[in-house]
């Protein structure tokens, strides 16, 4: 374009658009580039693909002043409903001064593939600026303002919208905005007054039907008052985009808006203190269970925050309420509902007022509101509901009440601390009655893996795993289990022994290994039984592993063998300063069995050179087959068990004495033998005469109408009941193995201290010495320590001791 005289404006366009039609909104690809254009009119079909604005410099028209337009060119943009300029079709509104001399816009839209013709509207440059004709100022503004005043009594405008909008922006353009703005204010005021009385002449009547329709009222108010304002600012745009843009100090229309509301209506004691008493109430009344309009809610609440006013009028009171609701019902409720019941109240709650949030609340009340209903519902009640209830849910092992109850606790304040401390305290009540009941000692470690199986599920599944729980529950354990020195210890021993015993016969290897695993973790919250204990106690398990390895190799081994047999046999191989002592027994093994030790024998020997090999007769086991008129069925007994019943091969009726030569099993081993085939549960044989005891004389005969519902059946051993003696002996040797740690305590604290009081030196003791001990034992191990000239006394104090370096 060459500088010259003119200004033209420059619109491309397909030819087929209507001017004014009907059709979609701005599409977001013209939006995206130019965001003062807008064509409501464009049809769907024909959206524009991308536009390009350009500038370009012209020296000053004088058709431009001639027309009455501004001298400085505007941008451009329109609104569906407003079309002060039409080309094609396309709308264009001014909505700024552009500080160039002059200017001239070029546009080019693509519609589809191609490119489309150019349309021009060339304009005048103006050689001086008009003057406005007499009365202008005050007529315009009488249009208006009754095109204001109709909007505000919602009856049609006489007047075109683009006519209006255009007068405001020719009174802006001859420097008159400031008037207008001031004028337009004052007329918005007069109108939001007028409204007050409405409301102050209005009955309202607390717990009433009035409380809704007064709310109904004060809403349909704050509604036409925006949709008014936003009338309103759609024609004095112009006003708010030039001269209160450039003004600070001044509100936008919108915010005057805004403003007129909140001081004359909203801020009116009378009209405000009925508001918000009737949102409480609609809030109280659905809080007891009714059902409320919530979408009224949601748009009263939403006009308190708009006008800014939500925190000091509505959310104050509405805490305050909330505060003493929960208050009550929390008192009320943790009388009359049991602990689950009310837990699942306050859950219950929470999720009420959450939802109150996001349905009509603002965003801000979240956190204070939930604080409020946790504080007066938990936080106030912490320890009543444990008290009242935990015992009886960790009793019954409700998961799911005791996950809830680990949730609700976790979100108030020291909430987690007390329900550990309870948690500790249930753990050590529960295990000290299975520890210290000796009428209990015949189940308890059976008794205390089931606990700590019991207490692990409920930490993993109910709380998450906390640490803190662990942490605290192995120390409740190991607070409990050392209640009865020394007894645990010697029941864990004894039940490991009963286990390995019976091997694969009550377990598979996998189950075996998961019971010794727990076995040992509860062996380790025992205060320390002695390094010889504890070292002896690995070996054992060292052995069970190495007897696997051992069992591999020799099955490759019979494989090789010219006549394997038809007994599959199985050896564990003990190392003997690991096991306890038993005393031999001889036996009377068949050939077959005699011939089967010595293969194993020679292969293990082969392999381990120097050792010796002692077989424990008294811990064999076997499996039986044998066959009855009911069926064929299978036994699981002792060896000393197999050898009696191998006896019924060769006959169907042998005396006790005969039995005994023939398995060459010691008396009293022979008799209970006896007794569990012949008197218990399982009898295969039948004792003549009858009785639980077996006598000399008494014979025994094979039962060939044996019934039994198994078809493997394990035949206990009768059992020896432990005597005092063997309770004592047991006992001197576990404080055999401590003697140990005793003697390395008192040469460390001596080595420390180098010279220390008797009475001071026991103390000592006690405090680093994990398992109880007697005066009089420490006083031994301190005798011995001065024999063996690790210390000695002092000469002249008797009851002082000096470290001997």
């Amino acid at each position: 374009m060459q500088n010259g005289h003119t200004k033209s404006l420059s619109l491309t366009a397909p030819s087929s658009w209507n001017p004014c039609g009907s059709a979609p909104a701005c599409p977001s690809s013209i939006s995206a580039v130019c965001p003062h254009f807008c064509a409501p009119q464009i049809p769907a079909s024909l959206q524009p693909l991308s536009c390009t604005c350009s500038w370009t410099h012209t020296q000053p028209s004088e058709a431009a002043l001639a027309n009455k337009l501004p001298q400085k060119p505007p941008h451009f943009a329109a609104i569906p409903g407003v079309h002060p300029w039409h080309s094609h079709g396309v709308c264009f509104r001014h909505t700024e001064e552009i500080d160039f001399p002059t200017t001239s816009l070029i546009l080019h839209i693509a519609a589809g593939s191609r490119w489309v013709a150019v349309s021009k509207l060339p304009v005048s440059h103006f050689t001086e600026r008009p003057k406005l004709p007499d009365n202008y100022t005050q007529d315009t503004w009488q249009k208006l303002h009754e095109a204001v005043g109709a909007i505000q009594s919602s009856i049609s405008i006489k007047y075109n919208l683009e006519e209006l909008y255009q007068a405001v922006e020719n009174l802006c353009s001859y420097k008159v905005s400031a008037t207008l703005y001031k004028q337009l204010r004052q007329v918005c005021e007069e109108h939001v007054k007028a409204q007050i009385l409405q409301f102050r002449e209005y009955p309202f009547v607390m717990h009433s039907l009035d409380s809704l329709l007064f709310l109904k009222k004060i809403n349909k108010c704050w509604q036409d008052h925006c949709r008014q304002m936003i009338m309103i600012r759609s024609i004095f745009l112009f006003l708010d985009r030039t001269y209160v843009l450039q003004n600070s100090v001044l509100p936008s229309i919108w915010d005057m808006g805004l403003e007129l509301f909140r001081n004359h209506i909203i801020s009116d004691k009378q009209v405000q203190t009925k508001t918000i008493d009737g949102i409480l109430l609609l809030i109280e009344r659905e809080r007891n269970g009714e059902a409320v309009d919530r979408s009224l809610l949601r748009s009263l609440l939403s006009m308190l925050s708009d006008l800014q006013v939500y925190k000091e009028s509505f959310e104050q009171r509405f805490l305050e309420e909330t505060n003493c609701l929960y208050a009550a019902e929390g008192q009320r409720l943790m009388q009359e509902r049991e602990v689950p019941e009310y837990l699942h109240h306050v859950n219950k709650r929470l999720e009420e007022e959450g939802d109150r949030v996001i349905t009509y609340l603002d965003h801000s009340t979240q956190k204070p509101l939930i604080a409020c209903v946790e504080k007066q519902l938990l936080g106030e009640h912490l320890s009543a509901i444990l008290q009242k209830g935990l015992d009886s849910l960790l009793d019954e092992n409700r998961i799911s009440d005791l996950t809830q109850t680990y949730q609700l606790f976790s979100r108030v304040k020291g909430g987690q601390q007390i329900l550990l401390q309870h948690w500790s305290e249930y753990i050590k009540n529960f295990g000290t009655t299975i520890v210290v009941n000796p009428e209990k000692d015949k189940d308890m470690v059976q008794e205390l893996l089931d606990f700590k199986d019991k207490v692990d599920h409920i930490i993993e599944v109910c709380f998450q795993k906390n640490e803190k729980f662990i942490n605290l529950m192995k120390e409740s354990f190991e607070t409990f289990i050392n209640k009865r020195p020394n007894k645990p210890a010697e029941l864990i021993a004894k039940y490991v022994d009963s286990k390995l015993r019976a091997g694969n016969k009550e377990a598979t290897d996998e189950e075996l290994e998961r019971i010794l695993d727990k076995i040992m973790i509860i062996f380790r919250f025992i205060h320390e039984c002695g390094a010889a204990f504890t070292s002896k106690l690995e070996g054992m398990f060292k052995d069970m592993e190495l007897s696997k390895d051992v069992m591999v190799q020799f099955k490759q081994y019979m494989q090789n063998q010219s006549d394997p047999g038809n007994i599959d046999l199985t050896v564990n191989i003990l190392t003997m300063g690991y096991w306890p002592t038993y005393t031999p027994m001889e036996v009377h093994l068949n050939s077959e069995m005699i011939k089967l030790q010595e293969v194993f024998k020679t292969f293990y020997l082969g392999k381990h050179s120097g050792r010796k090999l002692q077989w424990q007769t008294t811990l064999g086991h076997a499996v039986l087959k044998a066959e009855f008129k009911e069926g064929k069925k299978e036994f699981q007994v002792s060896l000393f068990q197999t050898l009696v019943l191998l006896m019924f091969n060769e006959g169907d009726e042998f005396s006790f004495e005969e039995i005994k030569m023939a398995t060459g099993v010691e008396d009293s081993e022979l008799r209970r033998t006896l007794q569990s085939l012949a008197c218990g549960k399982a009898r295969v044989l039948i004792k003549n005469p009858k009785g639980k005891d077996v006598e000399d004389g008494d014979k025994f005969i094979f039962n060939d109408d044996f019934k039994h519902k198994l078809f493997r059946i394990k035949i206990n051993q009768i059992q020896m009941k432990e005597t005092a003696e063997e309770q004592v002996s047991t006992t001197e040797r576990v404080f055999q193995d401590r003697q140990y740690q005793i003697d390395a305590a008192i040469v460390r604290i001596m080595k420390m201290r180098k010279t220390l009081g008797h009475n001071l030196l026991v103390s000592e003791l006690y405090n680093q010495l994990k398992f109880p001990v007697k005066p009089g034992d420490l006083k031994k191990r301190i005798e011995s320590l001065i024999d063996r000239d690790y210390m000695e006394r002092d000469k002249d104090n008797p009851n002082q001791y000096h470290y001997v370096a």
